[in-house]
């Protein structure tokens, strides 16, 4: 189990920055390097169910997620299903004077052999700030 918060300041207003993070259906189009399969499964109003196969660390999970958006405010995941069952990610967009500030707040859960523990959960850690950085260089171009 690993608990963990970042803080990004975007150069890019608060809409656009929200639609890049909040666009999980072309996460396997845009970034694919980190999603090399996404497939929608339903979609209710602002809540989806996705099928998402997301590399992490050097593992790729399979995992069901919930995604529920409240425009332009917040984004969050809910894992119930596959590899990372009970894992929550909640984003915040934040509009500042100098763009927008996101606030993340993750709980990633992995079983088996993926347990996080020591340096091996600072090690998903660090890739999903990779994924983080990523989707921001593309929300400031």
């Amino acid at each position: 189990m690993s608990k963990f918060s970042l803080v990004k300041t975007v150069n890019a207003k608060r809409q656009t920055v929200y639609d890049i993070f909040s666009d999980y259906e072309n996460f396997q189009k845009i970034i694919p390097q980190h999603f090399p399969s996404i497939r929608v499964r339903s979609v209710r109003g602002n809540v989806s169910v996705v099928e998402e196969h997301m590399n992490l660390g050097e593992k790729e999970l399979v995992i069901m997620a919930k995604h529920v958006t409240n425009e332009p405010a917040t984004h969050d995941v809910f894992v119930i299903g596959g590899d990372a069952k009970g894992s929550h990610i909640q984003e915040q967009f934040v509009e500042i004077p100098e763009g927008t500030r996101i606030l993340i707040d993750a709980d990633l859960k992995l079983s088996g052999k993926m347990k996080l523990s020591g340096l091996v959960g600072k090690k998903y850690e660090l890739d999903y700030v990779k994924i983080v950085d990523d989707l921001v260089k593309i929300a400031e171009n």
